[in-house]
């Protein structure tokens, strides 16, 4: 996994209106969730603002990032949890963080990267991909930018399940019968599967 810095400030001004203001200087208002938790053990969130100019990095990107925050001089290891868009201007409207540390796993979301031209593609087949991402759990120095899978021999009406894949030092997180790709039949591919009968 790449590793990004994005400099940010702890801030103290919570609410609509601080949120508001903070937008209109350029600052996207943001929580970073680590290991403390509150009283009925849910995880604390620390107040933080970062300017948009240092989150479109990460948040423009199809890759996923280690992210280094730069809070004020202080440092976090952490990775994107979750990003809030305004429905309308699909403008940036906050993020979430998550802190990580070498030896806890985190369960995070994988892009797919299908390799090789398949058989059934070949034959006139047409290749589809269901699934974008794969959730994985790791340690965060274990997890790579993407998951390679070999689509070479996969023919038509064949497809490859998350549980027929397995990445070394990575357990998967999504369900096992999710199917990642299939070869749909096209009229050109029954065409030819037609001719070859007759």
């Amino acid at each position: 996994m790449k590793e990004v810095e994005v400099k940010g400030q702890k801030r103290a001004d919570i609410g609509k209106k601080a949120a508001k203001a903070m937008r209109k200087e350029g600052l996207i208002p943001c929580n970073i969730y680590g290991e403390a938790k509150d009283e009925n053990g849910a995880p604390l969130a620390m107040s933080i603002a970062c300017p948009m100019s240092e989150l479109r990095k990460i948040v423009y990107t199809p890759h996923i990032y280690v992210i280094k925050l730069v809070l004020d001089g202080e440092e976090h290891t952490a990775i994107l949890k979750e990003l809030q868009f305004h429905p309308v201007t699909d403008a940036l409207l906050h993020v979430d963080f998550y802190e990580v540390n070498d030896q806890k796993p985190i369960t995070i979301g994988i892009p797919v990267k299908l390799n090789g031209l398949a058989q059934g593609v070949r034959d006139g087949g047409r290749m589809n991909l269901s699934i974008r991402k794969i959730n994985v759990t790791a340690k965060y120095q274990d997890i790579p930018e993407h998951l390679d899978i070999d689509v070479t021999a996969l023919t038509i009406g064949k497809s490859i399940k998350v549980g027929d894949l397995h990445f070394e030092g990575l357990e998967m997180a999504t369900s096992k019968n999710v199917v990642v790709c299939s070869i749909k039949a096209t009229r050109k591919s029954i065409a030819a599967a037609n001719e070859t009968e007759a």
